[in-house]
């Protein structure tokens, strides 16, 4: 079945706006609380998504230009996710707010209108527009759960967790070669329960490995929000159980994650 633009920018869209809900109406002071990655507040985690939201933008409406700034961004080493939370913490969470809403409505705008094959400039390797726009959902989910942590709230789990785990999968590869090692050529047989009770599989159902859990459980491990002793995720075979300790469905290099025991 072809992949749909305009369903992938309805669901980013739906992400946007739960994320949106939970930020809105805090005062300055909530802004500025801890999140559960380590140096950041919440203001940081909105001002994240933001900056690339702009560069998924550009990387669509001037690849040349993306391609030219990202390598003049590396040279003088502009690219430090730290470095970049620290870069916007003058502004205030309005400011920080109306930039992130602005960004996203263009962002949804610009890449509904794309064909789901075209080859878009990223960091690191090119991305498919359709993973690309995929990506935003993993990326406003994934840090839409800090903030869910910082404020204590328990988000119900929806049906839009499928993009987040076919990205955790897919990144099976990335995530022992940015660790320095070799891709295994074994299969992994994936099979997570959504939220509705539905099996969502990847994988030959043959493999020898295995990866089963619920679908929550399995995002919140492969974008590291949650310690792999702390989810439900369970592995069969040496591959599977080396993939789990070191799962990444993001970019960038080793992420710290989280202490086990951080979100029991």
């Amino acid at each position: 079945m072809p992949i749909d633009m305009r369903e992938l920018a309805d669901d980013l869209t739906a992400e946007t706006t739960a994320l949106r809900e939970m930020v809105a109406g805090l005062d300055e002071a909530a802004w500025r609380m801890p999140t559960p990655a380590e140096g950041w507040t919440v203001a940081d985690q909105i001002s994240h998504l933001a900056f690339f939201d702009d560069a998924a933008i550009q990387s669509a409406a001037d690849p040349e230009g993306f391609a030219a700034e990202l390598e003049r961004a590396m040279t003088v080493g502009e690219l430090d996710p730290d470095d970049l939370a620290r870069r916007y913490r003058s502004l205030t969470s309005a400011d920080l707010l109306a930039w992130f809403e602005a960004s996203r409505r263009r962002l949804i705008k610009v890449f509904a209108e794309l064909d789901p094959a075209l080859r878009l400039p990223w960091f690191g390797l090119p991305m498919s527009a359709a993973s690309s726009l995929t990506a935003r959902i993993m990326e406003t989910w994934a840090h839409g759960q800090d903030i869910a942590d910082a404020l204590g709230q328990v988000r119900e789990p929806t049906s839009r967790l499928r993009h987040i785990a076919h990205i955790g999968v897919r990144a099976m590869p990335f995530s022992f070669t940015v660790n320095g090692l070799e891709v295994p050529p074994e299969p992994v047989r994936v099979e997570l329960t959504g939220p509705a009770g539905e099996v969502w599989t990847w994988g030959p159902g043959h493999a020898a490995n295995r990866v089963t859990g619920p679908a929550l459980d399995f995002c919140l491990l492969v974008t590291q929000r949650r310690h792999r002793d702390d989810t439900a995720v369970l592995a069969e075979g040496q591959v599977a159980d080396h993939w789990l300790a070191i799962a990444q469905a993001f970019a960038g290099p080793p992420g710290e994650g989280r202490r086990p025991g951080q979100h029991a």
